[in-house]
């Protein structure tokens, strides 16, 4: 075993990188480089991608290994099971990390069974014991538990993180690219894409944007929601929903905010008439600056805001929406 610890990036289905990718390089860097003793390497796996490695060593990354593999070009469970399946068997790192996005949830358990490393899911908290084991913190029991996970004696130690856990530090290197070559056999791809269709939408990805408007099942119904695109639109921002709106019908899953949905951590949240759960909690709470509306004086979600207003949503978001948009009109 090496004492290498490896930060597999994360591509989105334009090929860029994903920013949960550079959250787990700084957090490597931070925290395990100097126990594990080696280096934070980066690993891009796919095809045309060697040209992204300049963009990990932004973030520390000293060595990244590229696999270019027509086969990879889209996304496929089995076709990256094999490809880091092989590197690792290969180059035998400590640690491999890779985002808790749906790619990193498909493939990475199939990866371990097949290098026989122990792996864990959706890790908060990555740390290192002072006899090299891999320790992260997860969510568990409805967020009201924060369970510490220790590694034993399986190699590497392999890991998904939960995007917006981590905060992104610029350690601008110049990696050491290193091309390998994997063998994939077309006959052990069982799928094929025929095609890739994003969702279309003028508004940022929830995951990554600067500002969310998010709305709670106090919005009373799908139609009402309006009243939050309308202010999301005027901001810039995406928009999200509790778990209590989507399971109504109000909205889509993507959309959900929360332990069972997507954690987001802009630096404006409005939270509109969501009571504030630990469950919704967990997915918001690291966002820098929080604002509540909400009729309920007693609501939690008062408890953990910056700035709270008190109101009927119907009666306070038209006219704060209209003043935000005077504002903004103005500057």
């Amino acid at each position: 075993m090496s004492s290498e610890i490896w930060v597999v990036a994360d591509l989105k289905i334009d090929g860029s990188i994903r920013q949960v990718t550079f959250e787990a390089l700084s957090e490597a860097k931070a925290r395990l480089a100097a126990k594990f003793g080696g280096p934070v390497c980066g690993v891009l796996l796919g095809a045309n991608v060697s040209s992204l490695a300049g963009e990990l060593g932004k973030y520390g990354a000293e060595k990244v290994y590229v696999v270019e593999n027509e086969t990879l070009k889209d996304f496929n469970t089995e076709g990256y099971t094999i490809a880091l399946s092989e590197l690792i068997k290969k180059h035998q790192p400590a640690v491999v990390i890779t985002g808790n996005t749906v790619f990193g949830q498909d493939y990475f358990p199939g990866v371990a069974a097949r290098v026989g490393a122990g792996v864990t899911m959706d890790a908060i908290e990555v740390d290192a014991t002072d006899d090299k084991k891999l320790q992260i913190k997860r969510f568990s029991h409805s967020s009201k538990a924060i369970p510490t996970k220790l590694f034993l004696d399986h190699y590497p130690m392999m890991t998904t993180v939960r995007p917006n856990s981590f905060k992104a530090v610029e350690d601008p290197k110049t990696p050491e690219v290193i091309n390998e070559a994997v063998t994939i056999d077309p006959g052990d791809i069982k799928t094929k894409v025929i095609e890739i269709k994003a969702k279309e939408s003028d508004r940022p990805e929830l995951t990554e944007a600067d500002r969310v408007g998010s709305g709670g099942r106090g919005l009373g119904s799908e139609e009402n929601f309006k009243h939050v695109y309308e202010l999301a639109d005027i901001l810039g921002a995406a928009v999200g929903a509790t778990r209590a709106a989507v399971d109504a019908g109000y909205c889509p899953y993507d959309m959900q905010v929360g332990q069972t949905g997507k954690a987001v951590s802009p630096n404006l949240y409005i939270a509109i008439a969501i009571s504030g759960s630990v469950q919704h909690f967990a997915g918001m709470g690291s966002s820098k600056v929080i604002v509540a509306i909400n009729k309920d004086p007693e609501a939690p979600i008062f408890q953990k805001c910056d700035y709270g207003i008190v109101g009927d949503l119907f009666d306070v978001l038209p006219p704060f929406t209209a003043r935000v948009k005077s504002l903004l009109s103005q500057s």
